[in-house]
């Protein structure tokens, strides 16, 4: 045996932490704190000086005043002028955007590694892209799709080096696949439901919403995301301000998300459409025609829910699939949320908050890669 030669095996060793400077440790607490405090700096400062006296975050050589000055120096935070004429400080568009890539993070970074950050449907098309894969050339495929590596050892086999020639039955194209485009509206519920009971229920959707949002702005870059919140109104909102997103003392006008969400896609151009709801309640408000409001949080209110399933299949008419998750385990809820789906043939999920991100990636990515007709 050669002295050389050395055994194979398995060397197992104590796992060591990758390094993180003072300032990566406590950002990373920040970044959570800030999510949870809906953009409030001045409250998530406290709560890390908390936290840092029960779990000694911080060092001799690093405290937290040291921290919020690297914050500052990093671009992370700046001072502005609060409404009392007094100093204050204010997170800018830098930490949005880390907010959103630590939700990326956070939501999807479980999924598997390796798939494909663009997704297409199984229909060929102009806008294209290779999948690896080869097939016999034939009139009218593109010539610059001929894979020319392939076609010369497909020559090379067929007719040897001595008499080597490239014939028409020698050349293989390398197929490729039409890249599906996706608009897709996310429907927020910000009721006050969504706080009650001791859970908090709306920090987590506002992380789903920033990963999903973050996804498609650096992997799905020709999609469109948008996002608006409904209570007894429903409005849009942009994606810069998901981290501020509160709950108010609202009912749920599950009717008036429907009709903006569906307000925004009519004016898409992509083929495919999407909705996603999350809310974790029944509809209990309609806006009149008169401006005023009727509500009703008592049971399925029949006039409330009636119009819900008109919007369901409305929406089911302008081939928008709607998929409903509803983050309650309230089981007299399931009446509505079926018919709600049987009306516009889409999709419900009963959950609770653990792993919602994950599924709504999949119904994503899902939908991309076919053609929703």
């Amino acid at each position: 045996m050669n002295r050389n030669d050395v055994s194979s095996g398995f060397i197992f060793k104590t796992y060591k932490k990758p390094y993180q400077s003072p300032f990566e440790v406590l950002f990373e607490v920040f970044k959570e704190l800030i999510t949870h405090t809906s953009g409030d700096f001045d409250e998530a400062i406290d709560w890390l000086r908390q936290l840092d006296k029960e779990y000694e975050l911080t060092t001799p050589e690093y405290s937290i005043d040291d921290f919020i000055e690297d914050l500052k120096n990093k671009g992370y935070i700046q001072e502005r002028i609060k409404p009392d004429g007094k100093n204050g400080i204010e997170i800018t568009s830098k930490t949005e955007k880390a907010i959103r890539q630590r939700a990326l993070k956070q939501i999807f970074g479980k999924m598997r590694k390796g798939s494909s950050g663009n997704h297409k449907t199984k229909h060929s098309g102009q806008t294209q892209d290779a999948t690896g894969d080869f097939k016999k050339y034939q009139y009218g495929d593109p010539l610059d799709k001929i894979s020319m590596t392939e076609s010369l050892r497909n020559a090379q086999i067929n007719h040897g080096l001595d008499d080597f020639h490239l014939t028409e039955n020698d050349l293989v194209v390398e197929e490729s696949n039409h890249k599906s485009q996706m608009s897709t509206v996310l429907m927020i519920d910000i009721s006050h439901s969504m706080i009650l009971y001791g859970e908090d229920r709306i920090t987590p959707a506002k992380k789903v919403a920033m990963a999903l949002a973050e996804l498609i702005l650096t992997q799905y870059p020709k999609d469109s995301l948008d996002v608006i919140v409904f209570g007894n109104d429903a409005w849009p909102i942009k994606i810069k301000d998901l981290p501020y997103l509160q709950v108010g003392p609202f009912h749920t006008n599950t009717v008036a998300g429907l009709q903006l969400a569906m307000d925004i896609l009519r004016r898409k151009r992509n083929a495919n459409k999407q909705i996603f709801m999350i809310t974790d309640g029944k509809p209990s408000c309609l806006r009149m025609p008169d401006g005023s409001y009727y509500k009703n949080s008592m049971g399925l209110d029949e006039y409330i829910t009636q119009r819900c399933y008109n919007m369901a299949a409305q929406a089911r008419k302008l081939k928008i699939p709607i998929t409903t998750f509803m983050i309650a385990s309230d089981p007299y809820l399931q009446q509505f949320v079926d018919e709600f789906s049987a009306s516009n043939q889409g999709k419900a999920y009963y959950t609770g908050l653990e792993g919602l991100g994950e599924m709504i990636f999949e119904d994503y990515e899902t939908n991309r890669k076919k053609r929703i007709r």
